[in-house]
């Protein structure tokens, strides 16, 4: 797989060609699912995260502005309300609002290291190179692995704050998330410590479809990446283009969908997973769910995973939640 290179600062917990197999699999099991699946960590080429950084910049994207948000007008009373030795943030990608949350920890005088997790090893070494400077007393540490899977692999001891940020926990569905939530539970284990989960919140459709389908089209070209990935690590002819964007808005399970339709009959070849896919005219492969969530669902949810929510915070407009809770 191309879509990570190797890196001599960071700990690798992946397995030898880790990307690859799950990429395959997920495609094998996803491309034969009625209706077709794929999962929403598939974008993230090279291509696909500029263009993601490139949504965070749009003004219909509200979420990436609405957390960074939250985090300047509450990280002092995140950290004052858990204190940690250790910060590790799951998924931390480019960490750029991370300074913000480790000056507030660094304030209440407990913080001693933060640790990276992420599967890609470009996406850490940016990370690293950019907060050594700036924190050069804080032990930061890289960690390839898969949070998905592999939780159980990271530092357990000290007082730990887990953050999941950028409402990525909307990609899960309700199963999946309440295994999750316990996972990182279980990581926690009888040494206390803390949980702090961004999520975004319920509202207007005519809000929400407009942030997952911009006027410029950057979110139409993220979505068809998928296909370009495909293509090039399974060898597929995808006719990239031949596929729309769509969002909808689902408002009995208050989630976005974002899909790829078909503009016409395709038989697609996927040589990498031995294949072949066929695709009707208007049918849709399902790509990403970001659920939405109610402030007290929240709770509810974390609470069931065995935490007891210490604060909740918003954005002054409450589009987007932050809330901190405690391991019990």
């Amino acid at each position: 797989m191309s879509l990570s290179t190797e890196g001599s600062d960071i700990i690798h917990h992946l397995p030898p060609d880790h990307l690859g197999r799950s990429l395959r699999g997920d495609v094998r099991a996803g491309l034969t699912a009625s209706p077709k699946t794929l999962p929403p960590k598939w974008f993230y080429d090279k291509l696909g995260s500029e263009l993601f950084e490139r949504i965070t910049e749009l003004p219909e994207y509200y979420p990436t502005r609405a957390e960074r948000e939250v985090l300047e007008l509450y990280s002092a009373q995140m950290a004052a309300a858990s204190p940690a030795e250790t910060l590790i943030e799951l998924g931390s990608g480019s960490s750029r609002k991370t300074p913000l949350l480790l000056n507030a920890l660094r304030k209440t005088g407990s913080l001693r290291r933060y640790v990276a997790v992420d599967v890609s090893d470009t996406a850490l070494l940016d990370a690293q190179n950019e907060l050594a400077p700036a924190f050069p007393d804080l032990e930061l540490q890289a960690v390839a692995a898969d949070f998905e899977t592999q939780l159980h692999l990271l530092p357990r001891a000290g007082r730990r704050m887990i953050a999941f940020l950028g409402g990525t926990i909307g990609n899960f569905e309700p199963e999946a998330r309440a295994r999750f939530l316990s996972d990182v539970r279980e990581l926690l284990g009888d040494d206390g410590g803390s949980l702090l989960l961004g999520t975004d919140l319920v509202k207007s459709p005519h809000v929400l479809i407009p942030a997952y389908a911009d006027a410029e089209g950057v979110t139409a070209e993220f979505n068809r990446n998928v296909l370009r990935v495909l293509n090039t690590e399974l060898g597929a002819d995808f006719d990239v283009m031949a596929f729309e964007h769509v969002a909808v808005w689902k408002p009995e399970e208050e989630w976005i969908e974002m899909r790829l339709r078909a503009s016409r009959p395709m038989l697609v070849r996927l040589p990498g997973v031995d294949m072949d896919v066929q695709f009707q005219e208007g049918e849709e492969l399902r790509t990403e769910i970001s659920a939405k969530f109610r402030l007290g669902g929240v709770v509810e949810e974390i609470e069931a995973a065995g935490f007891s929510a210490v604060g909740q915070w918003t954005d002054r407009q409450n589009r987007y939640a932050m809330t901190l809770a405690e391991a019990i």
